[in-house]
């Protein structure tokens, strides 16, 4: 199983439209992924470590997938759809990691 985190840089002045993000562009990037993608996480950033510091990330988004390869192949076939709406939620360049998921869930 791997995670592909999608992190937007917090950065002074930026614009980044959360309704928008969680409410359009996610549903429709895992709409695009279809099986893909077995389920997505997006989180807004509220405070850095020290108290009143900002957060490092304005927002990150996590897609849970079985494989790297299905994920890479369903964002290639989708991606100057998915890669065009950023746009119009934000002017931050993400930063993307992918990861290989050793735990899931701790409760377990």
């Amino acid at each position: 199983m791997i995670k592909v985190t999608v992190m937007y840089p917090y950065t002074k002045g930026a614009r980044f439209d959360h309704a928008y993000y969680r409410d359009r562009h996610m549903p429709m990037v895992k709409a695009r992924l279809g099986s893909a993608c077995a389920y997505y996480t997006v989180e807004k950033g509220l405070a850095g470590r020290a108290p009143g510091a900002p957060p490092a990330f304005v927002a990150m988004c996590a897609f849970i997938c079985d494989s790297a390869e299905g994920y890479q192949a369903a964002m290639q076939a989708h991606a100057a759809e998915i890669l065009g709406d950023i746009t119009n939620y934000t002017d931050i360049a993400p930063v993307v990691q992918v990861s290989e998921v050793v735990v899931e869930r701790s409760d377990r």
